[in-house]
Formats: C-alpha cells, structure tokens, sequence
C-alpha cells in the first residue's frame, strides 16, 4: 500500500490527469492485445512458436524490424550521444538503412532458400554442431548480458526522469510489460504487437521533436527550429568527425563509412537473431524483401526523432547530470499536457517490444540450438511415431517459454547494475563488437565462398573475443570501430588460410549450392532500395 501510494503521489507531481489516463490505457490495451494474441495462436509446434507459422506479410516484417531496433537504446542512449556528439551518431541508422538493403538483397535469399529458422542453424548446417553451439552460447549470453540488461536499464532511467518512478520498479513493471506476450505468444505475438507500436513510437517520437524545435524556434515551427539549431551549434552538425574532436575516439572520421561501421551493421542486421528473425517468418522472399526495404526507408527519418531531441537539448543548455538524460529532460519540460502522455507511451513502446524481441530470440537460441542437440535425443524428430513427436515438439515450447521467463528475470537484476554509465548507446555497440567481427566472418564465408571450411570456422569462434579484448587492452589509442575492422580483417584472414590449406583444390564438402537467380528482386524492393540510397547520399551530401 506505500508503494501505491508513493507511486501514485510521483505520477502526480510530473504528469496530468490526462497523460496518466494516455500512459496506462496504452499499457493495458498492448498487454490486453498481446495476450489476446497468444491465446488466438496456435503454438503446438517450434515453428509455431519461434517462427509464426512463416506467415507474416510485409508490413508485419517491416513493422516489427523497426520496433525490434528502436527501442530506450535510440530513444535514450542515441539522444544522448546526439547531446555530446551532434548528426554523426545518427551514421548508425543511415548506414543501417543501406545496410538492409544489402541484407535484403543478398542474406535472405540464402537463408530462406535453405529454411533457416535459427542462425546457430545455418552455422550447424553449413558446418558442423561446435560452431553451432559455440556461437549460440556466445548470443544467448550477449542478448541477456548487454542487450535485455542495457534496453531494461535505459527505459527504466526514462521513467525515472521524466516521473519519478524509482527505478527498480520501474525495471520491474517494463518487463512484466514485455513479458505478458513474449513469455506466451512467441514471435507472431511479438510481431504482431510489433506493428501496433511501432505507430505508436513514431508518432510519439515526432511529437517530441515537434515540441522541442518549435521551443528552439520560440513557436515559430520546426524548420525553423531546426535552422536555429545548425547556426547555434554547428560543431553538432558535422557527418565526419576529425581527429581533433572530442568523440573521435566513437567515431573515427571517414573510417565510418569505409571500416569498422560496416562491420557492427551487417553483423547486426544480417546475422543477429533477435532481428532477422522477423524475415525468415515472412510469407515469401518477396514479403521478406520488401518488408525489409520499408524499414529500410523508415531508419532515414529516425534520426530527426531519435538524435535531434539531443542536438535541442544541448541548444537549450539543459540542466541534466549525464547525456542519457537528455530526453528524459526534453519530455519533462518541453511536452506539453496529453502529448506528454503520448511520448511516454511511444518509449514504453519502444521498450516493451525491443525486450521482448530480444527475449524471444534468446529462447529460440538455447531452446532449438543448445538445449534440443544436447538434451534430447537425436533421433526423436525422425521418429514415425506421431504422439512422440508431438510430444517433442510441445516440450521445445515449454523449454522457450521457461527460458524466456528466466532471461528477464535475470535481465531485472543486471540492469540495476548499470548506473555507472554515462553514454549506453556507446557501451552497447562496443560490448557487441567483442562478438561482430568473428561471426560476420565466418557467416559471410560461409555463405559465398565455397571453400570455407568447418576448422576455419571453429577457428573464427575461438579467437573472435579474445582478440577483441587483447586490442581493446592493448591498443586503446585505436577507436573501437577501427578495433572491429581490424579483427575482422585478421579473422578473415586466417579463416581463408586455413580454409585454402585443407581444400585447395576442391570446395569444401558442406559448402552451400544455389542458383544466382534467386537475387532476382521485384520492382517495387528495387524502388524502395533506390530511394533509400539516394536519401542516405543526399543527407551525407548537406552535412558533410
């Protein structure tokens, strides 16, 4: 009863009647529907569960891509890095645009043509059960140790800032949240719930950064708030960073666009689980391809919602401890009553869906590449007998909804842990980039060039965290996005060398066989994929 009443004394004093009536209508109505969800969907078999059924359209593909991504990462930890950075940081959703272009185009053929429900199974069908299960271990462990942790941490901060809510509660209520339809629904829940919030975040991340510039512009419109904004702080506007700047060490100049940046965005848009995920559920290579080139163009205009709000912050010289905070701050004193409920429940959103992306991922992981190779028998899924296989199949789900409930609730208890940081968004990406280079290795020679072989790939998942810790120990000077190029340079290497000693003369005996028609795309991917390029160069071509 104290903590109702202290909890409910707290919302009063940040935000109205209204945005409290927004903000709560909004979180029952996503739990009500994602449950509403669950109960609907068949979830008899692992592929039910883990991957829909494969019956997701492309607005669904596309919608959940960019309510999976966007979540208190972009909208806290990016606006922060905006405050100290400017327009540069937003080079990670520029280049992730092209990225999934890239991806769409050339990864996804392959991966559906060869029925790939799990990354680890592509590894184990491309080369054998050590890499599998090597790298699946490495994932699971990076999605609950770095990303429920970080997403749960960063919203939670959100909340604390804007409402006052403590957050250890506010960790709690944000993955009850998540968990209410990703614990039970798997991914047609997740995905589905995807795209109502993805609206949702969208519309609420504009109204912010409305809000904020006609403030700048002292009422007189967003243009020209944004106008203001390049003559008060044009150090904040530069694309490439030289080395003279204070932040070059995060983004080291035209490396960005030539090096280690390429490396963190194919990683993560062409290999990560928790993303890729949603387009090997598509209906078609179609549906995957266009769903994927929609989130593509959205990625473009995230930057005005996810970076700008910090640019304005520091324009408006913002009374705040550390840059995480800086869109909490723009909420709290430049969102006005009702549409601070609505920006509220765009974060939750974007929160809520990014948790429980990652969740369900992570259960996919260890349920169908950890824990079904080595704790069933393997030769139950070939078995005739019906009621046996049904079994299995009803027990691989129990294991990814027992697994899903225990990664959150270790996810609650790490993200505590995490006050000391002062620019999360940073601590992500480098964090991630111990793991990027090595298994962006071994996927893009695995998947177009045919020598490469099983040892090269072992190779490639031994030594990919210990060399990325030995130059981050040892050659600090080197940016971190150079530290990544390089180890995957090295990885790479080597990966070839011993994949050229021991096939010479032959392909390697698991190397995959496919037609190069099916990169064969449709004209309205190829429309997308142009207008996403050209947006991308137009951007770099105003602010360089």
């Amino acid at each position: 009863m104290l903590v109702n009443n202290y909890l409910c004394s707290m919302l009063m004093t940040k935000l109205t009647s209204i945005d409290i009536i927004i903000t709560v209508s909004w979180i029952i109505l996503m739990m009500v529907f994602g449950i509403y969800i669950s109960y609907r969907s068949k979830n008899d078999t692992a592929k039910d569960y883990f991957l829909a059924s494969s019956s997701l359209p492309w607005w669904a593909v596309g919608g959940s891509l960019i309510a999976a991504n966007i979540s208190a990462e972009q909208f806290i930890g990016m606006s922060g890095s905006g405050y100290v950075v400017g327009l540069a940081i937003a080079a990670y959703e520029l280049m992730a645009a092209v990225t999934l272009i890239i991806v769409a185009k050339y990864f996804l053929p392959v991966f559906i043509h060869q029925e790939i429900y799990t990354m680890p199974q592509f590894l184990e069908k491309r080369f054998d059960k050590r890499v599998q299960i090597g790298l699946a271990s490495f994932w699971v462990l990076l999605f609950v140790l770095v990303n429920i942790t970080s997403v749960l941490y960063l919203g939670a901060l959100a909340l604390e800032q804007i409402i006052g809510i403590p957050m250890v509660i506010a960790i709690i209520v944000l993955a009850v949240y998540s968990a209410s339809f990703s614990v039970t629904g798997g991914l047609k829940a997740v995905a589905l719930t995807d795209v109502v919030q993805v609206v949702a975040l969208i519309f609420g991340g504009l109204v912010a950064s409305y809000m904020v510039l006609n403030a700048v512009s002292d009422q007189q419109g967003i243009i020209k708030g944004l106008e203001l904004l390049v003559e008060r702080a044009p150090e904040k506007f530069d694309m490439i960073l030289d080395k003279g700047h204070a932040e070059y060490m995060n983004l080291p100049g035209i490396s960005v666009l030539i090096g280690g940046m390429w490396i963190a965005n194919l990683y993560y848009w062409g290999t990560n689980q928790y993303i890729i995920q949603r387009s090997l559920a598509s209906k078609s290579m179609e549906e995957a391809q266009v769903g994927t080139a929609a989130a593509a163009l959205v990625k473009v205009i995230l930057p005005l919602i996810v970076v700008i709000p910090g640019i304005a912050a520091y324009v408006l010289h913002a009374d705040i401890s550390k840059p995480d905070e800086a869109y909490p701050w723009v909420i709290s004193n430049y969102v006005g009553p009702g549409f601070k409920g609505i920006a509220l429940a765009a974060l939750i959103a974007a929160i809520g869906s990014s948790v429980a992306s990652i969740v369900n991922s992570a259960s996919t992981i260890f349920t169908l590449d950890i824990y079904k190779p080595l704790f069933m028998k393997s030769d139950s899924s070939m078995s005739n007998d019906v009621v046996a296989q049904a079994q299995d199949e009803k027990k691989l789900v129990r294991t990814g909804k027992l697994s899903a409930l225990l990664f959150i609730i270790i996810g609650i208890f790490l993200a505590l842990q995490l006050g000391h940081l002062d620019q999360a968004f940073q601590y992500i990406q480098e964090y991630t980039g111990f793991i990027s280079p090595g298994v962006l290795a071994i996927f893009m020679l695995g998947l177009f060039w045919r020598k490469t072989s099983t040892n090269a790939a072992w190779v490639g998942v031994i030594i990919a965290i210990p060399l990325s810790v030995v130059f981050k120990y040892l050659t600090p000077q080197i940016p971190f996005l150079d530290r990544m190029g390089l180890c995957f340079l090295i990885i790479a290497a080597l990966m070839v060398l011993i994949s050229w000693m021991e096939n010479k003369s032959q392909d390697d005996p698991k190397a995959m066989h496919y037609d190069d028609s099916i990169f064969k795309t449709s004209i309205a991917f190829n429309v997308l994929a142009a207008l996403v390029i050209f947006a991308v160069g137009y951007v770099y071509y105003l602010f360089w």
